[in-house]
């Protein structure tokens, strides 16, 4: 009896103690990325459950690259040329070469040997004549002096009047001013040359301060679901341009882009979930897409859909979108020529505007790359 209740009393006390607790695998908690927040602007994109990691640095990438695409073509003028398959094999011809080809060389070769006789031959009349040419008078030498000379000017100014095969585009020229720009500082009047170095280690900081970056990904709370924040940029391609341009690049090259991404929404306008919030937020939206001084009606429709949020009706929300769009403009669910999106995700409402959205497959990046059958 005695030995039980010591047990007893051990037991309790030891119960008392507070259990210790230690982090998974003896590592730090990592903090989350930041959440979603109204009055941004971005991109709205599905992927597979449980590959939203993967899913967001694809997406960064393939974004940056199409936003890249679309200010060069601004920045040239021009639509960039495709590059051909099969070299094009031409001989170069230079506009100050005098002197022949290979094969006109080789074939002067030949001639030469056969007409080396007739060259002795005429050799001693060459030198009668070189022994009478001697005896030219100053006055003609002179002359043919300038007239030398002046034949080297012609030349001289033809070379530089001749266009430069070698010119490089605008947008390389721009380019590699910045990189020069880069590389070199002034310090008290004096150039100083950046080490590669310090080079790299502005790159870092510029890459680790995220209000320097073009793309920013933002925890929606959902599963399944991608947030990626855009930041304005005066002049710039928006959100609708660069996925406009992604989808149809899609469809016509049937290229594939990633291995998560499903699809990819373009986000203007972001607010709370609640009736009046989006009926405020989405005035500008409409004033830009929808005029009411249009020349030309538009037809549209509205496409909702709401994640992780039971506490707002479906058609309240698109009654009022649909209110806010001036009377000149009509609904048409069947072949609308804008399609205003509107995507809910927990408290978070996100508005956008396409165009040809039944066309690219409602803008599935997976469905546009499949083979065709």
């Amino acid at each position: 009896m005695g030995a039980e209740s010591k047990l007893q009393s051990g037991n309790n006390g030891n119960c008392k103690k507070r259990k210790q607790r230690y982090r998974p695998h003896n590592k730090p908690v990592k903090k989350g990325t930041y959440p979603l927040f109204p009055g941004v602007q971005g991109f709205f994109i599905t992927c597979d459950a449980g590959r939203e990691k993967q899913a967001s640095r694809e997406a960064i990438n393939v974004i940056d690259s199409f936003y890249e695409d679309l200010v060069q073509e601004e920045d040239s003028g021009s639509k960039c040329v495709p590059v051909p398959n099969k070299p094009l094999n031409k001989i170069i011809k230079f506009s100050d070469a005098d002197s022949p080809s290979e094969e006109d060389d080789a074939n002067d070769d030949e001639d030469g040997k056969l007409n080396c006789h007739e060259d002795d031959k005429n050799h001693e009349n060459q030198e009668d004549e070189n022994s009478d040419s001697g005896k030219l008078g100053a006055a003609d030498y002179e002359n043919q002096q300038n007239e030398k000379s002046d034949y080297q000017k012609g030349d001289d100014a033809n070379l530089e009047n001749q266009p430069n095969e070698t010119e490089e585009t605008p947008v390389k020229k721009q380019r590699l001013q910045a990189d020069a720009s880069n590389c070199v500082k002034r310090v008290g009047g004096k150039m100083e040359e950046k080490s590669i170095d310090k080079l790299i280690e502005d790159e870092l900081k510029e890459l680790k301060d995220r209000n320097k970056r073009n793309f920013v990904s933002l925890d929606s709370g959902c599963n399944g679901i991608i947030f990626v924040q855009m930041h304005e940029k005066d002049g710039g391609p928006g959100p609708k341009e660069i996925v406009q341009h992604m989808m149809t690049s899609a469809a016509s090259t049937r290229k594939h882009m990633s291995r998560f991404i499903l699809r990819v929404l373009p986000v203007e306008v972001t607010c709370y979930a609640s009736e009046e919030e989006i009926s405020k937020a989405i005035k500008p939206l409409i004033a830009k897409y929808f005029p009411a001084e249009a020349p030309t009606p538009q037809k549209f429709a509205v496409v909702y859909d709401a994640r992780a949020n039971t506490g707002i009706e479906r058609m309240s929300i698109i009654n009022s979108v649909a209110k806010s769009v001036p009377g000149l403009h009509k609904v048409d669910l069947n072949n609308p020529d804008k399609t205003i999106i509107v995507q809910v995700a927990k408290t978070i409402c996100l508005i956008g505007v396409v165009e040809k959205y039944k066309e690219l497959s409602k803008y599935n990046l997976r469905q546009l790359t499949l083979p065709k059958p």
